[in-house]
């Protein structure tokens, strides 16, 4: 005769997670850990909103045209390193697709707190990771295109003979020999 749920103690209860059920499988309505679930859907959350933010902040500010050349963040591809106005350009028009990468990453990486199944969590949490990649790659290439119509500038005059510095038809360097 099964015992009342009224007289069930703590020990009782915790039972369920120690002891195989039938043929050495999980006890009959318990399941694992449920701790590691939520350690893990803590984990993914930081990875992702993390992720996310530091995405959203840089198609912000390549966007708004804050970022410079010297920076390490932006489109970085040779066609936009070819002068900042065609980096300024590559940068705004990459700039909101990489915002709402960041915004797809950080959604998911919520969601994925709220599922019941692991495997549930684990799928958010990989088409959110994979989503926002492919989101900001697709911004790269973008603006990598728009980059490339710049024209590239004109390089300086060259200057007559040694830059100026006056030592004649001979160029500088050690005195002519008699």
């Amino acid at each position: 005769m099964p015992i009342a749920p009224e007289y069930r103690t703590h020990r009782m209860r915790r039972s369920a997670y120690r002891h195989p059920g039938p043929r050495g499988g999980p006890a009959v309505g318990a399941y694992a850990d449920p701790v590691s679930y939520v350690a893990l859907r803590v984990v993914l959350l930081v990875v992702l909103v993390g992720f996310g933010t530091a995405v959203g902040s840089v198609g912000l500010l390549g966007w708004r045209g804050r970022l410079t050349r010297m920076s390490r963040a932006g489109v970085r591809t040779p066609g936009a390193l070819r002068s900042d106005r065609a980096f300024t350009l590559a940068n705004r028009v990459a700039g909101p697709p990489s915002i709402v990468a960041g915004l797809v990453s950080i959604v998911c990486g919520v969601a994925a707190l709220f599922p019941p199944s692991l495997l549930a969590v684990i799928v958010i949490a990989v088409i959110g990771l994979i989503g926002s990649v492919l989101i900001s790659r697709a911004g790269g290439v973008l603006g990598d295109r728009a980059a490339r119509t710049v024209p590239a500038p004109e390089p300086p005059p060259a200057a007559a003979g040694c830059a100026g510095c006056a030592c004649g038809a001979g160029g500088c360097g050690a005195p002519a020999q008699a």
